[in-house]
């Protein structure tokens, strides 16, 4: 079973406008993601995911042209199911012959950005051909399950002091969620006001809910250790990246301030980014995007590190239903995984790209048995957005 042909489309989806939010990002117009299809010599087509942007943001231009003119070339008549060789080769370029036999990476500029999401987006279609092609989920690849199935809190939470507790209250009678999750930082103006709207957010859902808070990385270290303690006693499940990315020290230095679990890592690339992280115990939480940091192949090694380190493991799971069904693939295998993102802005790349339905019950998700990610393409749906 041959790589035949290696292509993605740039899917982009209005967002009808009393549906859209407004967030540090801006007003979000639109959900984007790039689309991997590889075809392999005995028909079985394989799906991944690749992102030009960690949020529903990105114009995925350069990510097609990087995929289908670039790494996608150098796969055709690879065998489909040498995986982690196909991973290797993308990485190291021309010395991964080196790579490999001296068993270290050697690798090309492009060791981070747009060059890690095109090879997450391939890396999770080779899994899903792999699994296809065997007859079963790619979780039993990965050693299989740990677990059945784990919580997942409904990610959401832009609106402010007066309405927040109704908006997340709505998420769990939605899906009876035992977490949510809501937005904080710059985009409230000043911690004090991002600090009101979680105390109210705990004074209306109670103390059985877990409340996890996301600033995106835009409050600076002071900023993020007095929302810390402005908000102690809200008996929070984490912090999520309180600085930019940029600032890895920083973010230890907010950790080490506080006693609130610390999360970070959707911006993240590769196991050496974590690795970092784990190193200066910057974080609590692992958060890595299976269409940003590798692929299934490199997540799998994050979670790794993750439980070598006692760092719990949650990916971050805002896109497409393809990063959605990967993310789940890892976490029934990964030791320290521990909470499912589930999207509760408009997404109709999560619910409307594929026929099946994210299998959700009371609150958890249910880690499919179907072969592959077990997902249908609805093709209508990607003719009819593609740009």
């Amino acid at each position: 079973m041959k790589i035949a042909a290696v292509n993605a489309r740039w899917i982009s989806v209005p967002i009808p406008e009393d549906k859209r939010h407004t967030s540090d990002f801006g007003r979000t117009a639109s959900f984007n993601t790039v689309l991997v299809m590889i075809e392999t010599d005995t028909g079985i087509v394989g799906y991944g995911e690749a992102k030009a942007g960690v949020g529903s943001h990105g114009d995925g231009t350069a990510l097609v042209a990087l995929i289908e003119k670039e790494l996608g070339p150098q796969l055709i008549g690879f065998p489909a199911g040498d995986i982690a060789g196909i991973w290797e080769r993308m990485y190291n370029g021309t010395r991964s012959h080196l790579a490999i036999e001296r068993g270290h990476v050697f690798p090309i500029l492009g060791r981070r950005g747009l060059t890690i999401s095109a090879i997450s987006g391939i890396d999770i279609a080779l899994w899903d051909i792999l699994g296809k092609h065997l007859g079963v989920p790619i979780w039993q690849l990965l050693g299989g399950r740990c677990r059945d199935s784990l919580p997942a809190y409904a990610s959401g939470g832009w609106a402010p002091e007066e309405d927040i507790g109704a908006q997340l209250q709505s998420y769990i009678d939605q899906g009876g969620f035992p977490g949510v999750k809501m937005r904080v930082g710059a985009g409230d103006g000043d911690v004090g006001t991002s600090a009101k709207r979680v105390i109210a957010a705990r004074a209306h859902l109670g103390p059985d809910v877990a409340i996890m808070t996301d600033a995106h990385g835009t409050c600076t270290v002071a900023e993020a250790k007095r929302f810390c303690r402005l908000v102690a006693d809200c008996d929070l499940t984490w912090f999520e990246e309180p600085v930019t990315g940029d600032d890895p020290r920083g973010c230890a230095e907010v950790r080490a301030s506080t006693d609130i679990p610390i999360a970070a890592g959707e911006s993240e690339f590769t196991r050496f980014d974590f690795r970092h992280l784990a190193d200066i115990r910057a974080v609590d939480f692992f958060q890595p995007d299976m269409a940003i940091c590798g692929g299934i192949t490199e997540a799998m090694r994050i979670a790794a590190i993750a439980s070598a380190h006692q760092i719990r493991f949650a990916p971050h799971m805002w896109g497409g239903a393809i990063m959605f069904a990967a993310g789940l693939q890892v976490c029934a295998s990964a030791p320290a995984a521990c909470w499912i993102e589930f999207s509760l802005g408009y997404n109709p790349l999560m619910h409307d790209l594929v026929e099946e339905k994210p299998p959700l019950v009371d609150g958890r998700i249910i880690f499919p048995e179907t072969p592959g990610l077990g997902l249908t393409i609805r093709e209508d749906f990607v003719r009819e957005y593609t740009i």
